[in-house]
């Protein structure tokens, strides 16, 4: 049996389709459950297809503050608007690879990017290799890339599946609300070397069993994502 905590490069296409999100926003739900789907038809059908809810804070003051939200997942919300010459943001947005960008309840939309994502040979190959430590606290990140871009970007990210609860306030109010692929703690580096090692601190009622390490490289101008893998944390 492979080591679960040890991802290996695979030849093939790739979908990386971050969404930002938010318990304050009442457009959101319907995004969630499009992001949940995905998942499941990807593992479905053996799809190297990696989801990822980044929650929002800008919602916060409708009178619930979103658990999950972070002043971080704003800022690289904020890096696709320049990217993408926005004028703003808004929830729910769904980005495919880093390029293409649209309304994250719309199917359709997300189904077409993906496909298309999928047929693409990816540039460059990434392998991970995972470690926790402090009673699961920590989450240690070795990894490899080949064929890196001249200017890139490493992210990992730790997402859980199956997270639910009830919001009182808000535009969501008396609503329970379930995520799957929320992003519990996310870092980012400089692609200086080929290999390297990052670290996460992630919360203590994570549970490794319905959690995943996603790993992505991207373009330090463009923000094309060029390659990535998920592995799972060792519980």
């Amino acid at each position: 049996m492979a080591d679960p905590s040890r991802s290996a490069a695979v030849d093939g296409g790739f979908a990386v389709v971050e969404m930002f999100t938010s318990q304050g926003c009442d457009s959101c739900p319907p995004a969630e459950e499009v992001l949940s789907e995905i998942e499941r038809t990807a593992r479905e059908r053996g799809q190297r297809v990696f989801t990822l809810g980044f929650h929002v804070d800008y919602w916060d003051h409708l009178g619930w503050a979103d658990p999950y939200g972070d002043p971080a997942h704003t800022r690289r919300q904020e890096d696709y608007a320049r990217a993408f010459g926005a004028g703003g943001l808004y929830t729910p947005q769904m980005v495919v690879n880093g390029t293409v960008e649209f309304v994250g309840s719309n199917q359709q939309a997300a189904s077409s990017a993906i496909t298309s994502a999928l047929s693409a040979a990816p540039v460059t190959a990434v392998t991970l290799s995972v470690e926790t430590s402090d009673g699961g606290r920590r989450v240690a990140v070795d990894y490899q890339v080949d064929r890196p871009p001249a200017l890139g970007m490493v992210n990992v990210a730790v997402v859980e599946d199956g997270l639910a609860n009830d919001v009182p306030r808000g535009e969501n109010a008396g609503r329970r609300l379930r995520q799957d692929s929320v992003v519990r703690a996310f870092t980012a580096a400089n692609l200086n070397l080929t290999s390297g090692r990052m670290e996460l601190d992630v919360p203590s009622e994570l549970d490794p069993r319905q959690a995943m390490v996603v790993g992505y490289v991207q373009n330090d101008g463009d923000q094309a994502i060029v390659g990535a893998t998920a592995v799972e944390v060792p519980a």
